[in-house]
């Protein structure tokens, strides 16, 4: 037994105690990284380089992209740093930070409900669009969606990191989590906390509800569309966006509402890698694939870049 004030580290849970997979998760994961920071790399440079690409879209798509790289930045590393020295001790105050950072960045979720809304508009109230989605109005729902993600990060470490712990250090997961530390403590004031988890399913919910209404009504206006071209450009931009936010639902909900029966450290594990890891690193991916703006800048960009290095080899060969 013990107290929250006496508290200095928390031990992670390791995915193996066998040298050999500790190195083979740390390699995966490193791979996973990289594959994350080039392709939101990628995607982040080309919207910001591209000026036909600074339409709303895509400017959200530059937010979503940073919250990725941020998103895998706070997990991954440490992770990557307990099973390759083989610690699983991070410091009170780097898991209060770890948690803030996850629930802050996680705030994509208010992005890609923002981006549903974006194609909402461009399909079915085309005329409205520039009014609707000129460049304040997207400005400002981007810095409501950053300032919301900020606040909710806030609320939720303060309280709780304010409830006493006694229930050892021990965290059954790879990465700092607020059901992780409820789990330690030892008095009912985390009722707060559970109260404040509930608040945030039902915001979870209601942006659910509201991309799903989006998407139905994308999907109805689509198919009246006398043109074949028009409906394949509409889908090409929608479905990429759809794809992101049944991955990040589905793997979000099957972690925190699957049921107890089945529920075991190994599936924990599994799953949260699912959702916390995967998706920022197959994001760009799946953008990429359908988007034929995107794929075009981005061959642009690239040759671009290949053909400037060329001409400045060729300068320094004549040079010398």
């Amino acid at each position: 037994m013990t107290n929250s004030s006496s508290i200095t580290q928390f031990l992670l849970l390791a995915f193996t105690d066998t040298r050999e997979l500790q190195l083979l998760h740390f390699w995966l994961f490193l791979g996973v990284y990289l594959a994350a920071l080039l392709g939101n790399g990628l995607i982040i440079t080309t919207i910001a380089c591209d000026h036909h690409l600074h339409t709303p879209m895509y400017f959200f798509l530059l937010n979503l992209s940073i919250l990725d790289l941020g998103a895998i930045s706070t997990i991954v590393p440490k992770s990557m740093d307990t099973s390759l020295w083989n610690t699983r001790a991070i410091s009170y105050l780097g898991c209060a930070a770890q948690i803030f950072f996850v629930l802050f960045l996680f705030g994509e979720y208010i992005v890609l409900t923002i981006m549903s809304y974006d194609r909402y508009v461009a399909i079915c109230k085309p005329l409205h669009y520039g009014t609707l989605l000129g460049s304040r109005a997207c400005v400002h729902m981007a810095a409501a969606a950053w300032g919301t993600g900020f606040l909710y990060a806030l609320l939720h470490t303060a309280n709780t990191f304010s409830l006493p712990l006694c229930q050892d250090n021990v965290l059954d997961q790879f990465f700092c989590e607020i059901p992780q530390i409820l789990k330690l403590s030892c008095s009912h004031s985390y009722l707060r906390e559970i109260w404040l988890l509930v608040v945030s399913a039902c915001l979870f919910f209601a942006s659910f509800v509201f991309i799903v209404v989006s998407y139905v009504q994308i999907f109805r206006a689509v198919l009246r569309m006398p043109s074949e071209q028009g409906r394949h450009k509409a889908f090409s931009t929608c479905l990429p966006h759809l794809a992101v936010v049944s991955l990040f639902l589905s793997t979000g909900i099957f972690a925190y509402l699957k049921p107890p029966s089945i529920s075991s450290p190994s599936l924990d594990v599994v799953v949260s890698v699912l959702y916390s890891v995967v998706p920022p690193a197959v994001n760009p991916l799946i953008y990429s694939m359908r988007n034929q703006e995107l794929k075009d800048a981005l061959r642009k960009m690239v040759t671009g870049r290949y053909s400037e290095a060329i001409n400045c080899l060729s300068s320094s060969a004549k040079q010398l």
